[in-house]
């Protein structure tokens, strides 16, 4: 007769951090809770929780006091989170994962005006994400941080962060079913968000280039856009060119400008 194999065990200081969530499914306190259970399996700097829902604007669930949010951070759930990969990849619908900010960032995102006041501002330099579907239309995720000081994460803490996943997945469904009318108050429709890259610069580009204006904000090369529309690299930097002719631009943190200033027109409009 086969003998069957045992898993391992998991070591009691893990179990005491599932115990310790399970605990604070229904109270206020799971969040930083969560914070501290994370930090026992990797370092980071910042954490940002937060839910993105088709439709809406992101919803922040921790930090929750107004007071830890930055004006970046508010600018980014404002109106900045539709440049951002996370929230883009998101979009594309690719399920329950851990991932790094460079596995899912076009190819020169680090070259873009939203990295630069976003992440090298902040001397942010790697960004790991858990992302955990709460419904067909809600998306939680958790994003953590480090700085130059830390360094990229190490291979053995995303690891860790893999390995606990399964679990970080399922205990956040619970706290959203149990907690979710908490934060659901505060959403805010998107409104003209939803549009703001199809529209921006309509009536001065046309229907081609603001598709490859968009991709550009979203911080893809002419290399991956050409990849992208099928279209040769000398096409790109063709219509690229006329971009900056048309909005008489000479940079992209111009245009960024000129987008965040279309996106207040959209709003107050």
């Amino acid at each position: 007769m086969q003998s069957k194999n045992h898993p391992e065990l998991i070591t009691a200081h893990c179990a005491r951090d599932i115990a310790s969530l399970i605990n604070h499914i229904k109270v206020p306190s799971f969040m930083p809770v969560l914070e501290e259970v994370l930090s026992n399996h990797c370092n980071f700097d910042t954490i940002l929780v937060v839910t993105y829902k088709k439709s809406f604007k992101p919803i922040i669930l921790h930090p929750k006091d107004p007071a830890e949010h930055s004006p970046t951070l508010k600018a980014y759930i404002d109106k900045a989170y539709i440049l951002d990969p996370l929230f883009n990849s998101i979009q594309n619908g690719p399920g329950a994962n851990v991932s790094r900010l460079v596995d899912i960032a076009p190819d020169s995102f680090d070259q873009t005006e939203y990295y630069q006041s976003c992440y090298r501002k902040f001397d942010l330099v790697d960004e790991v994400n858990m992302t955990i579907s709460l419904s067909q239309h809600t998306t939680c995720a958790i994003a953590l941080g480090r700085k130059s000081a830390l360094g990229t994460i190490t291979r053995a803490e995303l690891n860790r962060l893999k390995s606990i996943f399964p679990v970080i997945e399922a205990l956040i469904q619970q706290f959203w079913q149990a907690q979710s009318g908490e934060f659901v108050k505060y959403e805010k429709s998107e409104g003209p968000l939803k549009q703001a890259l199809k529209t921006f610069a309509s009536g001065v580009l046309t229907q081609r280039e603001q598709e490859i204006l968009g991709l550009i904000l979203q911080g893809h090369s002419s290399k991956a856009i050409a990849d992208l529309l099928s279209i040769s690299v000398g096409t790109v930097k063709v219509h690229r060119k006329n971009i900056h002719s048309r909005l008489n631009t000479s940079t992209q943190s111009e245009i960024f400008t000129l987008f965040l200033n279309h996106l207040n027109n959209l709003e107050n409009g």
